[in-house]
């Protein structure tokens, strides 16, 4: 019995986009062989697809989709940190995505939306224009930033030790102490890593925020 191939549509090509895209890169991604994923010829997605920049705002979209923006609320702490801590998980799972989502050609709606929620959140913490322009900036960008420096630095944690051995081997680190024992914390586990270096940074960037606003 012939099994029959689920019809094609513009939700199963961006879910078969998305998956080839977070195993294997944006670089990966071709009408091609997105076609070839589906088990159809690539001239059947532009049914679906308009062309490959369309093939791209739409997984941008897919992605800003799954991010809970800075929700209103008394305590605009938790709700920037909330919407952030969204915003960075998001954007690890899809790593290849940071840099579209930052370019106009790709803004979608749910990004405007996100960014909109966060410019709302700072006025009605009672921020001045001029502080809600540079606190958008510097929390946007620590979010956005760190995702594409943790994609630089993804390692699964079982396959730490070799690399460390690897690195070490290759760079002494004798005649650099500090260094030395910055890398051995890596290796260790302890309090230091019971939270993300993206969580401590992000709590020093709203308590400097907050003290200015009380300040």
């Amino acid at each position: 019995m012939t099994t029959q191939r689920a019809p094609l549509s513009r939700e199963r090509v961006l879910e078969a986009a998305l998956e080839l895209v977070d195993r294997d890169g944006i670089d990966a991604l071709s009408m091609r062989r997105l076609g070839q994923v589906l088990g159809v010829e690539a001239m059947s997605l532009y049914n679906h697809v308009a062309n490959k920049h369309d093939l791209l705002t739409g997984l941008v979209d897919r992605v800003a989709g799954e991010i809970e923006p800075a929700a209103p609320g008394e305590d605009w702490v938790a709700s920037i940190r909330a919407g952030a801590l969204s915003t960075y998980a998001a954007l690890r799972r899809h790593p290849w995505a940071s840099g579209l989502m930052l370019t106009a050609d790709h803004v979608s709606s749910a990004r405007m939306h996100q960014m909109d929620a966060l410019l709302a959140r700072l006025r009605e913490a009672g921020f001045v224009d001029e502080t809600v322009y540079h606190a958008y900036h510097a929390i946007d960008g620590h979010v956005f930033g760190f995702s594409v420096w943790a994609a630089g630095h993804d390692v699964a944690e079982e396959d730490l030790p070799a690399l460390a051995t690897a690195f070490a081997a290759q760079h002494p680190l004798d005649d650099h102490p500090d260094l030395l024992a910055h890398f051995r914390m890596h290796l260790d586990r302890g309090s230091h890593q019971d939270v993300s270096a993206f969580e401590f940074s992000l709590d020093l960037l709203l308590d400097g925020l907050e003290r200015l606003r009380t300040g």
